[in-house]
């Protein structure tokens, strides 16, 4: 039976059957308020009668404020027992809502699913509409313009201006270098998009000194691979059959000339006169120097042969005072002060703390080294934090390091000493990218220098 009829009928029937008892109350003999309360109740059942009927419009006006203000947690099934008609009509309501409960749910998800996108990449990326409202910023981004938030574009003014004014100046397709501080140079690419009638520009930023450092450490590493190789297959031979040429003249053709008949010779005639003694002391030579050059090569398998960094959290205090006591002897022995500061509340540091320690422990060595024969010598070993950057920094009040040689101290064999394999601090700055961090250098002469570690 439909319902929505059914009860349309009854209230009708009512409000006739009312309608007649209040004619019938009008021609009898009763009180005048039987026809006040007939015609209150007769109101109310009109009332009644017009919100049963207009159920649907309201209905209706519901479901399209939920798709609005997109409320889609309402459920339309309270009048289903009125019949097929409204069952029907309740559950497309409840299934255009789902579906766009759905839909809502994938933009989420996509929209979270894009913003990891954009906050984890090594790329810097910046939007901003026509206004100068920064919608959309990653860290990287803030990292390499070196500011801590960025709502307006006007927040860069103070801190990078020529920056500021190009972004301003350049709205469209463009691109740029542009020197970043501590970061080194940056590239700049700058394109605008209208969406929905806005115009929004949208740049990238990205760090061309550790692309360029990585690029050229690669190169070194092929090159020491391929010159390591060859070397390596070249002098093993030499250096295995010089071993053998000698041993063939001290056991074979000394032992023959020592106890062959008629050809006894003396012990000095052997030792001062023998033609064989000269070549096997030259063969000697040649063992000797192609094994020390064997040695030499196989030195720089480390800088081919760095392990990736197991990354944990370093407690950079107890790192700090470790590194220091074991260069204490060394340093006590030339009679170098060394101090330790770590400002509180102490910087975190996740990293490789052995690789880390090791960096810390060659550049220590450096730094004394530096000095030579001259006194009063002070080293800082330091810790501190920009932003979001963690900061060991070594510093000296040595000779320092002449301009020109400062440009060159990372290039592998590179060195500066009378001895040394000129590897250290290329290794340092591999192991600092394996990082995602820099090792950077301030110097100058006759005032020290600074090393400093950028995590």
């Amino acid at each position: 039976m439909n319902h929505f009829a059914l009860g349309i009928g009854w209230r009708i029937g009512l409000m006739m059957g009312i309608t007649g008892v209040m004619g019938y109350v009008v021609w009898g003999p009763y009180p005048a308020i039987l026809l006040v309360l007939g015609g209150i109740l007769l109101a109310l059942l009109g009332w009644n009668l017009f919100t049963f009927c207009t159920s649907t419009n309201r209905k209706l006006t519901r479901f399209l404020e939920s798709v609005q203000y997109s409320d889609f947690a309402i459920s339309f099934r309270a009048d289903d027992t009125l019949g097929p008609g409204f069952r029907a009509l309740n559950g497309q309501f409840n299934t255009v809502l789902e579906a766009f409960r759905q839909a809502r749910a994938e933009k989420e998800a996509n929209l979270h699913y894009l913003n990891t996108i954009v906050q984890h990449v090594n790329v810097g990326l910046l939007s901003f509409d026509a206004n100068g409202r920064v919608e959309l910023v990653n860290q990287t981004a803030l990292r390499l313009l070196g500011v801590y938030r960025l709502r307006v574009l006007t927040d860069l003014q103070s801190a990078q201006s020529d920056l500021y004014n190009w972004l301003t100046a350049n709205v469209g397709a463009a691109a740029a270098t542009y020197q970043g501080g501590h970061e080194g140079e940056l590239t700049i690419r700058s394109t605008s998009v209208r969406l929905r009638g806005r115009l929004v520009s949208v740049v990238s930023i990205q760090n061309i000194r550790s692309e360029l450092q990585q690029k050229e450490l690669e190169a070194w590493q092929n090159l020491t691979k391929v010159l390591r190789h060859e070397i390596m297959n070249s002098i093993t031979p030499i250096v295995s059959l010089t071993g053998t040429m000698r041993e063939i003249i001290e056991i074979d053709l000394m032992g023959e000339m020592a106890t062959g008949e008629g050809q006894m010779a003396t012990g000095e005639e052997l030792t001062h006169s023998s033609p064989l003694n000269d070549l096997r002391d030259a063969l000697t030579t040649i063992e000797n120097r192609g094994q020390s050059i064997m040695r030499f090569v196989d030195a720089y398998r480390s800088f081919t042969s760095i392990p990736q960094p197991k990354l944990a959290e370093v407690p950079v205090k107890e790192l700090l005072l470790g590194v220091a006591q074991l260069a204490q002897p060394d340093l006590h022995r030339r009679g170098i002060a060394l101090t330790v500061t770590v400002p509180s509340p102490v910087p975190q540091l996740v990293a490789d703390g052995g690789q880390v320690e090791m960096i810390l422990l060659n550049l220590l060595k450096n730094a004394v080294e530096s000095y030579g024969d001259l006194a009063g010598g002070a080293i800082r070993l330091t810790a501190s934090t920009n932003d979001t950057r963690t900061i060991l920094a070594v510093a000296d009040n040595g000779p320092g390091i002449e301009p020109e040689a400062i440009e060159q101290i990372f290039i592998p064999f590179y060195t500066t000493k009378k001895t040394g394999s000129g590897i250290g601090l290329s290794l340092s700055r591999q192991i600092m990218q394996q990082h995602g961090g820099q090792l950077t250098v301030s110097s100058e002469p006759g005032k020290g220098s600074e090393f400093r570690l950028v995590f």
